[in-house]
């Protein structure tokens, strides 16, 4: 069965259903009301930030799945997730490495032996 072609030669884009989006609208809100109860109800210390972090990464989440139309796209999403924490692991990793060579440098040069 032939796609049906829009002028521009190209598919014509998915529609997804309103209802979709109204969902996803009141999971936002929901999450907003519990990200602002947090404040609230006076958490206090890692409780506190963990909460928020959580809430934050969830509502971004929803809204590149669903707004941004990547949940239809598997592994854009994949990639949108994992490849920036990757490379920010990477650089943490060479700061790692390289930390004690400049410790040493330090040393040698601020102590006078330079």
């Amino acid at each position: 069965m032939a796609h049906a072609e829009n002028a521009s030669g190209a598919e014509p884009e998915q529609q997804h259903p309103i209802g979709l989006y109204l969902k996803i609208w009141g999971l936002l809100f929901v999450l907003s009301t519990l990200s602002y109860m947090v404040d609230y109800f006076q958490f206090q210390g890692m409780l506190r930030w963990s909460l928020i972090l959580i809430f934050m990464v969830l509502k971004a989440g929803l809204i590149v799945a669903v707004f941004m139309h990547m949940m239809w796209e598997r592994y854009a999403l994949i990639y949108l997730i994992t490849v920036p924490p990757l490379a920010i692991l990477v650089l943490v990793a060479f700061m790692a490495l390289e930390s004690n060579y400049v410790y040493l440098l330090r040393m040698v040069y601020l102590s006078g032996f330079g």
